[in-house]
């Protein structure tokens, strides 16, 4: 099954921020075709598919699910929609790639991965930290052994607030900056530290500024540590101004390594009226800011869809799977619980909750 033109036929499941993301990053990838592109709300998908120069467009994720030139789908839905859309789309015999977080529950977790493994098609965690270029690089100096014994990793994402509104609703969302970023975070420490089990998760979470938009939390603190001995502490945050900030720290027995996603290569900007980004205006920029150039590349979405279809063609692993959202998806459930109890949490944890949130504002 593939596209009249011999490449990987492409359906976006989605038509908003992340999706234009999805788009332009598929369009560099030679082996990738978007065939379609769906969207709920009428005239969403139509001028998606119009920017973007998609040939098909749908209100109905059913009628885009059944065509035969579609072999894998990106889903940029809203977290609450991800578990069934997986579920619909392996039925019909798609690839799946899941944007984070992987879904709101362990349970909901098993079924994707379970409904995928029967249905016989790949299940791709969208981690593009993995594929950025500068940490891609970080982990090579890692692996060479050019800082020796890992000890210590450290990784932070902060800007002013989400893009979309189901990002402040817990219901949706299942909860706040842990779930949206700091699952950027677990992943990256589980890759650099080879999959290595973590052990035991503490977490510390503050609604500090968003008290009138969200339940969730807009700051966080993360200690993990791994069975190696490693401890990773990540730092989360919805409350930073001055646009995004993604840098990661590698401190090991022989060495230690800074990468700061942005600067360097960004340019140090100072604007009265704002900076608008590559792919979208990212939160407040008057002032003092550091603007991007080729976002998308720097931050390795058109390698990651590269090996993703790559994966699919071949019959290849994928570097993230569904197993490794579903384990990223328990570390952000027992940090919930350990900020909730003020406890640190061991692992494995098991927990029936519908939501991550709630294991925090009990």
């Amino acid at each position: 099954m593939a596209s009249m033109d011999g490449k990987t036929g492409v359906g976006l499941i989605g038509s908003q921020f992340i999706s234009t993301i999805h788009a332009k990053a598929l369009q560099s990838v030679s082996d990738a075709a978007i065939v379609a592109v769906t969207s709920p709300t009428e005239g969403h998908a139509r001028d998606f598919a119009t920017k973007h120069g998609i040939p098909h467009h749908f209100t109905s994720l059913d009628q885009m699910l059944a065509r035969d030139d579609i072999d894998m789908v990106v889903i940029g839905a809203p977290n609450f929609l991800h578990c069934d859309i997986t579920l619909k789309a392996a039925k019909a015999g798609k690839h799946v790639v899941v944007e984070k977080p992987l879904c709101l529950n362990l349970a909901d977790a098993d079924r994707m991965i379970e409904a995928c493994k029967r249905a016989n098609v790949k299940l791709m965690y969208a981690e593009e930290l993995c594929f950025t270029p500068k940490y891609v690089r970080l982990k090579e100096l890692l692996d060479e052994g050019a800082l020796g014994k890992p000890v210590l990793l450290k990784q932070s994402e902060k800007h002013d607030g989400p893009h979309a509104d189901h990002f402040w609703d817990v219901e949706r969302s299942g909860g706040g900056v842990t779930m949206d970023m700091g699952c950027h975070a677990i992943q990256f420490f589980r890759w650099l530290n080879g999959r290595t089990p973590i052990t035991t998760v503490y977490a510390q979470m503050s609604t500090s500024v968003h008290t009138a938009r969200t339940r969730g939390d807009d700051n966080a603190i993360i200690i993990l540590e791994f069975a190696n001995g490693v401890t990773a502490i990540a730092e989360e945050s919805w409350t930073k101004l001055g646009g995004m900030d993604d840098r990661a720290e590698v401190h090991g027995s022989e060495g230690v390594a800074y990468a700061d996603v942005l600067q360097g290569n960004s340019i140090q900007t100072y604007s009265t009226r704002g900076v608008g980004y590559a792919v979208e205006k990212a939160g407040d920029t008057s002032g003092w800011s550091y603007t991007m150039y080729e976002e998308i590349w720097n931050y390795g979405f058109p390698q990651e869809f590269a090996h993703f279809v790559d994966c699919v063609r071949h019959d290849k692993p994928p570097l993230v799977t569904g197993e490794d959202g579903r384990a990223v998806l328990e570390v952000i459930l027992a940090a919930y619980e350990s900020a909730g109890t003020g406890k640190k949490v061991r692992l494995p944890f098991k927990t029936d909750v519908d939501k991550p949130y709630k294991l925090w504002k009990k």
